[in-house]
């Protein structure tokens, strides 16, 4: 027993050396909170307005501040109620946290001057085309500019919803897995906006945002439905505040409903294989047989002619 006592403080004392000598060998001279100070200390500060102005890049001190000194022109002669059809696109598109009405309408007529500038100097130097002709390509290509954002943005909201329709039924099964496991709705849908980036899980991190800012859940679902014009989505809504009002389990409504979409999205899968033939039927006329022909029947064309049955080649 002696022994182990005098082993014990022996192997106390060499490990409080141990510790002392460490202490000793990480002290420093500099305090790191110091340091860490003058390292932010010795970076440049911009020391006028004007050095601020130029450390932004140029798509914020040109592009951005020209857009909308167009789009402010654009607006006054622009009935409101377009506004607000563009707003509404550009909501859809789920842009509207990035994009403004005035910054797109700005974009149209920066995008219409140049096209139409280009298409005047291309049909009018460049070509002989003449004037009918190069007036009526000068006024396509300012048409085309002017319609271009408003396809790019139509294009957006295509893809926008195909992802939304896309991600849900999977959505659905990680909501319908944490209720059923005993969390709430919200921290069900908390869970969902924490594992996937998608437009989707944006949404629904908008919709706790918008409960925890003292909205109803039932209106903040709606405006989510509003804001994505999805079908599948509104469904869901309406099915998921109407076991609200009836008292009915959210986990039941979550299982029926990723069943039923699951079932609309194989259906979409086995729709558009069969639409799948009827695509490929153009490229193959106009593309696929007439290369085969000219393979195939190439050289027996060939050979004819040099036998000389085609008498009048």
């Amino acid at each position: 027993m002696d022994i182990t006592i005098l082993a014990l403080i022996v192997a106390g004392v060499v490990l409080l050396g141990g510790l002392i000598l460490v202490g000793h060998s990480d002290k420093a001279d500099d305090n790191p909170l110091e340091k860490r100070l003058a390292e932010y200390g010795d970076r440049d500060v911009p020391a006028s307005l004007e050095q601020i102005e130029l450390s932004l890049s140029t798509r914020e001190r040109v592009i951005i501040p020209t857009y909308r000194a167009l789009a402010r022109f654009a607006i006054k002669f622009t009935p409101e109620n377009q506004i607000e059809s563009i707003r509404r696109q550009i909501e859809l598109a789920g842009k509207s946290q990035t994009m403004e009405p005035a910054v797109f309408f700005g974009q149209r007529i920066a995008l219409t001057l140049v096209m139409g500038v280009g298409a005047f100097v291309l049909f009018f130097m460049f070509t002989d085309w003449g004037v009918a002709k190069g007036t009526m390509g000068t006024v396509g290509g300012a048409l085309l500019g002017y319609y271009l954002p408003m396809l790019q943005l139509k294009g957006q909201i295509s893809r926008r919803k195909d992802a939304i329709v896309k991600s849900l039924p999977d959505a659905l099964d990680l909501l319908t897995i944490c209720v059923e496991a005993g969390l709430g709705f919200e921290q069900a849908m908390s869970k969902v906006y924490a594992k996937w980036d998608n437009d989707l899980a944006i949404a629904f991190g908008r919709v706790l945002q918008e409960i925890q800012l003292g909205k109803r859940r039932s209106e903040a679902l709606r405006d989510m439905s509003y804001r994505m014009d999805v079908p599948d989505v509104t469904s869901f809504v309406a099915a998921l505040v109407q076991a609200e009002q009836l008292g009915v389990s959210i986990a039941k409504i979550l299982r029926i409903q990723s069943d039923q979409m699951r079932v609309k999205r194989r259906q979409r899968a086995q729709e558009k294989a069969q639409q799948a033939p009827v695509k490929m039927m153009i490229p193959m006329v106009f593309l696929v047989f007439p290369s085969l022909w000219i393979v195939l029947l190439g050289p027996s064309v060939v050979i004819l002619i040099e036998s000389g049955v085609f008498g009048g080649f």
